[in-house]
């Protein structure tokens, strides 16, 4: 077992001891004769008292020596000790988030039996919803780009330097045979476009990386745009010098946190590399400056770059923020069989942590009245590779509106298979002093709900599901309300 964590239970042991003793730090070093900072390291986890000092701390305590040296605690601390034990605090990065493990530690022995409820908490909540391990860190990951506003000014730079270094020409689309030769000339790699063909259990991944030989393997079906995408990941986890790494795309399965922050550091840079920011700044300030709005203004703007409509809205996450203020908003994706039923939230931001939906939602029934949902109905009758619609949604039980884009493409991967791309923003006054079209009555508006279950507007024709909830919660007020009446009543 390692030795950190033996110091880290025989801190917590010792604290606990002395506190339910009513001891101060000060009266257990005059008790013991050693010195307050000497306990202070020892509670904290850095210092393992040798044998003559538990015997020491033993006696004092009036606690036998082998109670004090037992790795089992008590059911206040047990939880903390499977925490512990289990190398959660060290598999995530908690300095990303501005937190030192010894802060942690702190935490947890200032409080045990609050921090136990509160871990006893989520570990419910993640065997309702299915938590799994990847689901925890790719939250984790999520929540450092809304702590963030999914602005790296550090990977922009990257970019930059790659750019200049390698003459790649930002102001010009990429096409993956630049990216290519680079791999090949400079990292050394081999691409093979015809071996994934042959492994039908391999239809849908885009590439397998396999590190001994350098060898990227290609699925022979991707267009140049996801070709590119993949190229510009594996350019960065080489020039960012990235060895913990995930080998395949789409993920398989991640091994650590590492893996997950990584591959979102990849990410980051090759979309910022085939999407630079001064040229979308550039495009998105005509765009907003016009005050009437046309959908191949903005489509046009798609086909500026090589790279998926998904691409372009996830990089519309990073410049909103940071070059227009626009820090209320949300991005989501969905996914769609044709005839089908239901649609499956796949991936979600969001940046002041307000908006709707979320994944965990996905056991009811979205509202249809969604843009992100009528482009996917649709593109199933649709003879075109693209969809692409935008609407004020309305959210009158949240007062709160949103411009919400959505685009909405076929799944290569997926035969009768569809995925929508959106990204909403708050209407507010940045967003009218930002966007000149924010107030065009061209774009329609629409009240929307989070789902049936809990929506509130009457006359829906579009309705999946009756409004239980809502129901639920009125019934629960007329009650109460009877049950005022009754108070006054009686109490006069």
């Amino acid at each position: 077992m390692e030795q950190d964590y033996i110091k880290l239970i025989f801190g917590l042991k010792l604290k606990q001891i002395r506190t339910d003793k009513e001891l101060s730090l000060f009266g257990l070093s005059k008790l013991s004769g050693l010195s307050k900072s000497y306990l202070n390291e020892i509670e904290k986890g850095k210092k393992y008292p040798k044998p003559d000092k538990i015997a020491l701390l033993s006696d004092n305590l009036e606690v036998p020596y082998d109670e004090m040296v037992s790795l089992k605690l008590d059911k206040n601390l047990a939880p903390i000790g499977e925490i512990l034990q289990s190398k959660l605090l060290k598999e995530i990065p908690l300095e990303l988030f501005g937190i030192q493990e010894s802060t942690m530690i702190d935490i947890i022995s200032n409080a045990p039996s609050k921090v136990t409820a509160f871990i006893s908490t989520i570990i419910e909540i993640a065997k309702n919803y299915n938590f799994s391990r990847e689901s925890f860190y790719l939250a984790s990951v999520r929540s450092f780009q809304e702590a963030n506003n999914n602005y790296f000014d550090d990977l922009e730079q990257s970019v930059l330097a790659f750019a200049k270094t390698y003459q790649v020409d930002l102001t010009q689309p990429l096409k993956s045979k630049e990216l290519e030769d680079i791999l090949v000339e400079e990292y050394g790699y081999k691409i093979n476009s015809t071996e994934l063909t042959s492994h039908i259990e391999l239809d849908n991944l885009r590439s397998v990386f396999v590190p001994k030989t350098k060898t990227l393997l290609l699925a022979k079906h991707i267009d140049d745009a996801q070709k590119t995408f993949i190229y510009a990941k594996e350019i960065a986890y080489n020039y960012l010098n990235i060895e913990e790494r995930l080998y395949t795309f789409s993920w398989i399965k991640f091994e650590n946190f590492d893996q997950v922050l990584n591959n979102f550091y990849a990410s980051y840079f090759a979309g910022a590399l085939i999407i630079p920011r001064t040229r979308l700044v550039s495009e998105l300030k005509t765009l907003f400056s016009k005050k009437s709005f046309k959908s191949k203004d903005f489509e046009s703007i798609i086909t500026n770059y090589n790279a998926s409509p998904e691409s372009i809205y996830h990089r519309l996450t990073n410049i909103l923020p940071k070059d227009f203020n626009l820090k209320s908003l949300f991005f989501l994706r969905f996914s769609y069989k044709k005839g089908a039923e239901n649609f499956k939230l796949t991936k979600e931001l969001h940046l002041s942590k307000q908006q709707s939906p979320h994944a965990n939602e996905s056991n009811e029934h979205y509202c249809r009245r969604w843009v992100s949902l009528k482009v996917l109905k649709q593109i199933t009758n649709a003879d075109k590779p693209h969809v692409f619609d935008i609407q004020k949604s309305d959210y009158p039980k949240e007062g709160k509106r949103y411009l919400v884009l959505s685009s909405a493409t076929q799944d290569p991967f997926v035969s009768d298979s569809y995925r929508s791309v959106s990204i909403g923003i708050q209407i507010n006054n940045q967003l009218k002093r930002k966007i000149a079209f924010a107030g065009s009555k061209s774009i329609k508006t629409t009240q929307v709900g989070v789902t049936c279950e809990r929506c509130a507007i009457k006359d829906c024709n579009v309705r999946q599901a009756q409004p239980v909830f809502i129901t639920s919660v009125l019934k629960d007020e007329e009650i109460a309300n009877v049950v005022s009446q009754l108070q006054k009543k009686y109490s006069k």
